[in-house]
């Protein structure tokens, strides 16, 4: 079977999109977070800003381009695991390499703006809140529960948290693994109580 071919319009789209990314995230890392406009970046990336806004809803979701990515990267880790490997090891795993990867020396200066923009702070806490809603529906799904179930609920917020702790401690596979086996053990909890 062959994969499906991606037209040319959006090929076109896709490399727009990620015109648009990489030239907000040059301009802001030279100039700074809140000293380039919208304006700006769409005249530097030669779009109009309608098409900018048409491929991103705000500043903010500039910064965060790849970040769609960590949503299907988690949603993956429960639902592509072997059967005999169980979740909560299957997330930390996921959350390990995430958390490698952001405190790389290459994603450094990008989390350094991050870390000094209260609006950009703002706006990755509420992905995190996104992705913790979207991380407990998967968990409840993989469990056949209903998607309000509490504990799945609880168990993502304590995995996204346990990523954005571990992605600023100083020894971050540490940190992991000692929330971890907290999470770990809420969970043992939490699935003898169903």
């Amino acid at each position: 079977m062959t994969a499906p071919t991606v037209g040319r319009r959006e090929r076109k789209k896709a490399a727009t999109r990620q015109k648009i990314a990489d030239t907000a995230l040059r301009l802001f890392l030279e100039r700074g977070y809140d000293a380039v406009g919208i304006r700006d970046v769409a005249a530097e990336a030669d779009v109009a800003v309608t098409t900018l806004f048409s491929h991103f809803a705000s500043k903010e979701a500039l910064v965060f381009e790849q970040e769609e990515n960590f949503d299907r990267r988690l949603t993956l880790a429960v639902t592509d695991r072997s059967p005999d490997e169980p979740l909560i090891p299957a997330l930390h795993r996921e959350i390990r390499a995430i958390v490698r990867h952001c405190a790389s020396d290459e994603a450094g200066p990008l989390w350094d703006m991050i870390d000094r923009s209260p609006a950009l702070r703002q706006y990755e806490e509420s992905m995190r809140l996104r992705y913790a809603e979207s991380l407990a529906t998967v968990i409840a799904a993989d469990l056949d529960v209903p998607p309000t179930t509490t504990h799945c609920h609880a168990i993502a917020r304590f995995v996204i948290d346990a990523y954005a702790l571990a992605r600023t401690a100083a020894d971050p596979d540490a940190a992991l693994d000692e929330m971890f086996r907290m999470i770990e053990a809420a969970w043992k909890v939490a699935s003898s109580n169903r």
